[in-house]
């Protein structure tokens, strides 16, 4: 994927905030534990959304500033979560002094990055042994429903969106080794849910209507014959986490990019 398929396909979250906030599956509490520790840390979250990590790093007293570009996203998250301070910025140029957080995490989001620019500017922010943070939820396809509906969406993923395996552990040249662990856990989906779910993915929502609304129709069909009415579905997901520690001092001045354009500073 291309640097303007990328930026095209990011802001399409935009239209879709509302569904998203609905729909997505938030991250299984064994997983945020293995990521965060449970010590309170300074927390800066990229690529935020609505907040479906954001809440539970809260609820365990963590102090968060939850990024996102997309203003339509971070309402939602300003809203629903009481205590994270939602700013709206890139990852590419963060708007916060040296040193500022002990753990930089990233939920769903990494692979829009350009990894080029940010993880410069995430070892920025990290103090030094501080924690690089990265986590995906995917489907499980090894459930036969599911297979099928992986099936259904896989030649549109191939052409729309990126592959979550972006994460490349030769390209964090300021973190030291990375740490990989598989957490399991599953979401109870209705028919309302799963279509939600479907239409919130970039790679759909880029589609004009006349090629979405047949694809929904099949996935709904695919509810229609393995779902159980009212009482739903469970869907498995499979979240893939990863950890890597910040190395040595933090190269780059004490100002952020932009001339000293400060937003906050967490020190």
């Amino acid at each position: 994927m291309d640097d303007s398929q990328r930026r095209r396909f990011g802001r399409s979250y935009g239209s879709v905030a509302d569904i998203y906030d609905r729909t997505r599956p938030e991250y299984p509490d064994d997983a945020i534990d293995w990521l965060i520790g449970t010590p309170q840390r300074r927390i800066l979250e990229l690529g935020a959304g609505t907040g479906k990590l954001t809440r539970s790093l809260r609820k365990r007293g963590h102090d968060v500033c939850a990024t996102d570009p997309l203003g339509p996203m971070l309402k939602h998250l300003a809203r629903n979560i009481d205590g994270a301070v939602p700013v709206q910025a890139v990852a590419e140029g963060l708007p916060f002094r040296d040193m500022s957080f002990d753990v930089v995490v990233v939920a769903q989001a990494f692979h829009w990055f350009d990894h080029e620019k940010a993880i410069p500017e995430i070892a920025r922010v990290l103090r030094p042994r501080g924690t690089l943070a990265m986590v995906w939820n995917e489907r499980d396809s090894s459930v036969p429903w599911v297979r099928r509906l992986t099936a259904l969406l896989g030649e549109l993923r191939d052409d729309y969106d990126v592959r979550d395996d972006a994460f490349k552990s030769t390209e964090l040249g300021p973190f030291g080794p990375v740490e990989e662990k598989t957490f399991r856990f599953w979401q109870i989906v209705d028919k309302e849910r799963l279509l939600g779910d479907v239409s919130s993915r970039s790679y759909v929502a880029v589609m004009e209507p006349a090629d979405r609304d047949p694809l929904l129709a099949r996935v709904g069909a695919l509810y229609d014959e393995y779902g159980r009415g009212a009482d739903g579905m469970r869907m498995p997901y499979l979240t893939r986490c990863f950890r890597s520690d910040r190395l040595g001092e933090p190269a780059g001045s004490a100002e952020p990019p932009g001339g000293g354009n400060l937003l906050f500073d967490f020190r």
